[in-house]
């Protein structure tokens, strides 16, 4: 939406709990966080979702008249509720846990969910260009973050998505995005 922001690095290896700053935004330590004047939020559909209604009208949010709206809204909830919590699960199970614990019950029915909405995702890469249709949406945002989380933590992409991830890296608005956060960048392209 070419709004201006500021980004504050948080070291969670140093660990938050003397990060004054930090705790007063986001005391539950929730990421993603933002504070746009007296407005605080967490959860990053909720702050996509807030920013633009709060800043649109704009082409990442379809009207509710608009034929791609209820793709749009499938997907754009579809990252939280299905894919991005599910993978932020196993991938703690398989990367952190002690190894006896890394093949566990819960992070085989984690990945389970991760993998049959993944399909949704999937099915609709092999109809459109985008999520919602020919436009780029926010819910593209939305899952291609699921996507790249699940990509550098336990997932191999399959084709589609990985054609739907080069199409969303070129976009300018995601190379902004990876120059302006340096460890997001450093992280994302290792």
């Amino acid at each position: 939406m070419g709004l201006p922001y500021r980004l504050r690095d948080v070291d969670l290896v140093a660990g938050v709990e003397s990060d004054a700053e930090l705790l007063e935004i986001n005391p539950a330590v929730f990421f993603p966080a933002i504070r746009d004047g007296d407005v605080t939020m967490v959860e990053s559909v909720t702050i996509m979702e807030y920013l633009l209604g709060r800043y649109g009208p704009t082409t990442l949010a379809p009207g509710a008249q608009d034929a791609a709206f209820p793709a749009y809204q499938q997907f754009l909830h579809l990252d939280e509720a299905g894919l991005a919590t599910a993978i932020f699960f196993v991938s703690g199970a398989r990367n952190i846990a002690p190894e006896s614990g890394r093949d566990n019950w819960s992070a085989r029915q984690t990945m389970d969910v991760f993998t049959t909405r993944l399909q949704l995702v999937t099915r609709r890469q092999g109809l459109t260009p985008y999520l919602a249709g020919d436009v780029f949406t926010a819910a593209d945002i939305s899952v291609g973050y699921a996507l790249e989380m699940a990509r550098k933590n336990v997932w191999v992409l399959g084709d589609a998505e990985q054609v739907f991830m080069a199409r969303l890296r070129e976009r300018r608005g995601y190379q902004r995005a990876l120059a302006a956060c340096h460890a997001t960048r450093g992280w994302w392209m290792s």
